[in-house]
């Protein structure tokens, strides 16, 4: 890469990172903007404004994202109720463009939940990801469309990504860990039988 290409590699990501900063900046507040309004190489979008007037959270918008196809940015850090997006020098415009429009219609879907549209604790975001057995199982009873909940709007139909499981508990998970792995009396038998062996 040498100091020429790290160098136009670093123009190339604060650029990237302005851009989304920019193309998103009306749904979501950005944080630590230098004085003239841009950021270094990463953006941090304030999503608790969809949380105080939505009731929308940053982890329904990270689950939320999985629907669009993405792995969301890194969550609450440095502040809580943030996500902090850091696109690479390597991110095409085509790509980040998919985002910002996966971002912001996000924040409508959040303003639908605001307007009383659907409801606060039955709503794409609340319940996200879906699954494919989510939307193709009998009984569906949402008062948002299996369409909505599986090829959410601005959404790339051929590039869709099905998320293997729903919604967990994550905070749950926390407090209760629980290993799969062998005991540590079984490891030390299936040890001594492969020692004498």
């Amino acid at each position: 890469m040498g100091a020429e290409g790290l160098r136009r590699a670093t123009e190339v990501a604060i650029l990237n990172a302005n851009y989304v900063a920019t193309r998103l900046s009306k749904a979501y507040p950005i944080l630590y903007t230098g004085s003239e309004g841009f950021v270094a190489h990463e953006c941090i979008i304030d999503t608790r404004v969809l949380r105080d007037t939505c009731g929308i959270t940053v982890d329904d918008i990270a689950k939320r994202l999985i629907d669009y196809g993405f792995h969301a940015p890194t969550m609450s850090f440095p502040v809580a109720g943030t996500l902090m997006i850091e696109p690479t020098e390597s991110e095409g415009k085509a790509e980040l463009d998919r985002f910002c429009g996966a971002m912001l219609a996000i924040a409508e879907e959040a303003q639908r939940v605001g307007r009383g549209e659907w409801p606060a604790d039955d709503n794409p975001l609340v319940n996200a990801p879906h699954t494919c057995e989510d939307v193709t199982a009998d009984g569906w009873t949402h008062p948002y469309t299996r369409t909505e909940a599986a090829y959410p709007e601005a959404f790339d139909r051929a590039n869709k990504y099905w998320s293997p499981v729903g919604r967990i508990d994550g905070a749950y998970g926390d407090r209760n860990i629980m290993c799969s792995c062998p005991s540590i009396e079984d490891l030390a038998l299936e040890a001594e039988r492969e020692h004498s062996s």
